[in-house]
């Protein structure tokens, strides 16, 4: 598996692209104007505690008042029966993270569980825990790890938790030991800072983008990162120099005139990305679609077919489609509850090696995922960790024609609409004549197709009706006029 990370600089927006193998796998963009909340930690004031929904609201200087439920102030050690009210009060100042962007119209999620990530490590100062990141399978490795922090812990006499990240495999052990020593002074400075700041303040930023993407994303696969501006390039080698100290990956300025996101196809991947449909190699085809509750993702087999019979067709295309799936989740950055239909197999072990094909893939994933089993009506059901806008949030907005709804009203049926408009006019006013205004598609289809029951209810009202076209009018906008 060979990985490069290129990342695209301009003033106003970042943006960053996974390549594994040559195929784009991943999108992550940053804009100035709106950068993710993530991470940020804040000296926030209680707001309002709800104890019917064990929540409460933080006022942290937010656009919006930002959530924290009950389960995000208990320590992992704590009573998880604790109401909470026992936990925060109205007026409280509370030093909260936020864990969840804002999204859509709700505020950003917040938790008092603070974590910290650096290269090698996730630093816990609230919970004294140690833990080793389940993507390192060696076991001999997972121990060596372990005994590390938890020599680490006794000797610094820490009430503190570490994680070893999926980076710390195999990093020698004075490399880890930095880290800690790292982040344990960061964390003593991010506390004398909110012991002298106002309520409502940030406290500490979490990096921006380019900088969060060497720190999170390189692995022993990456074999190079590409950055298209100098600036942020130098950056990049100064943080590199300083935390990623095994760093193997060269990481080089991208000088060349063609812009970088040309070279590699990820503007054509972007713009994929923004469609319901996904074409599969073998003629079948995805169609996603993103809801406010969850995504649905539909597989079909289009115009694929075998060379044996129908169950090897509908294998093969669920096999690539669980490949596919995974790529356009990972891709269009999509979260919270996902529903995928399949199309139905009959033969078990077909079943079995689907499954274990989307398993494999999402274990690639960056964002935590967990599949559920298969449903009474054939659904796989499964959940990704959503912590930021998708890549359609972030770069699209609802269609003002039809309303995000996706589809709009025929002519036929605005036609229909208009007859009974003027049928309801006639009735409650005393008219010489009416005017519509539609749409050009809308009037083209009453002066022909519609042209005989237009003239019957002219004769019906024994009044007028003419027609205007209005260039600027959607196709299910109109209106009658009486005069």
């Amino acid at each position: 598996m060979s990985e490069e990370i290129l990342i695209n600089v301009t003033p106003p927006e970042t943006r960053v692209a996974v390549i594994e193998n040559g195929v784009v796998q991943e999108i992550i963009i940053e804009r100035a104007a709106k950068r993710g909340l993530v991470g940020n930690i804040y000296k926030g004031k209680v707001c309002r505690v709800l104890p019917g929904m064990q929540a409460a609201f933080v006022e942290a200087g937010l656009e919006r008042a930002a959530f924290l439920h009950a389960s995000d102030i208990q320590a992992e050690d704590s009573d998880k029966t604790t109401q909470i009210t026992d936990l925060v009060s109205e007026g409280a100042e509370v030093i909260v993270q936020v864990v969840k962007d804002p999204l859509g119209t709700k505020g950003a999620r917040l938790t008092t569980n603070i974590s910290i990530p650096s290269r090698y490590m996730v630093f816990m100062p609230n919970i004294s825990n140690v833990g080793v990141s389940q993507k390192i399978e060696d076991e001999e490795e997972r121990v060596r790890l372990r005994e590390i922090l938890n020599q680490f812990a006794e000797e610094n006499n820490e009430g503190s938790g570490f994680i070893a990240r999926t980076a710390a495999e195999g990093v020698p052990e004075e490399a880890l030991a930095n880290d800690m020593r790292y982040l344990v002074r960061l964390w003593s400075s991010i506390q004398e800072r909110a012991a002298s700041t106002p309520s409502r303040e940030l406290i500490h930023e979490d990096l921006p983008l380019a900088l969060r993407a060497l720190r999170d994303l390189i692995n022993p696969d990456t074999e190079k990162v590409r950055i298209d501006s100098r600036s942020t390039w130098e950056k990049a080698q100064g943080f590199a120099h300083k935390y990623i100290t095994d760093q193997q990956s060269p990481i080089e300025c991208y000088p060349g005139e063609r812009p970088i996101f040309d070279l590699y196809g990820v503007e054509d991947e972007i713009q994929k990305a923004l469609e319901r449909k996904v074409d599969l190699k073998s003629g079948g085809h995805l169609v996603i679609d993103q809801t406010e509750a969850m995504t649905t993702i539909d597989v079909n087999t289009g115009a694929f077919v075998g060379h044996r019979n129908l169950e090897e067709t509908i294998f093969k295309t669920n096999l690539e489609a669980a490949q596919a799936i995974c790529r356009q989740l990972r891709l269009r950055n999509l979260g919270g509850i996902i529903i995928i239909d399949f199309i139905d197999m009959t033969d078990e072990d077909h079943k079995r090696q689907v499954m274990r094909a989307l398993e494999r893939c999402l274990g690639r994933d960056h964002a935590k995922t967990h599949i559920s089993e298969v449903s009474s009506l054939g659904l796989v059901e499964m959940t990704r960790k959503r912590t930021r806008e998708s890549l359609e949030h972030v770069l699209c907005e609802s269609c003002p024609t039809c309303g995000g709804r996706g589809t709009l009203k025929t002519a036929e049926t605005v036609c229909f609409d208009i007859f009974r408009d003027i049928l309801r006019e006639w009735r409650q006013f005393d008219v010489e004549q009416l005017l519509v205004l539609a749409s050009q598609e809308v009037v083209d289809r009453l002066l022909d197709e519609e042209s005989q029951n237009l003239a019957e209810l002219e004769q019906f009202i024994g009044r007028p009706i003419r027609l205007q076209a209005e260039a600027l009018y959607s196709q299910e906008q109109y209106d009658v006029v009486l005069i």
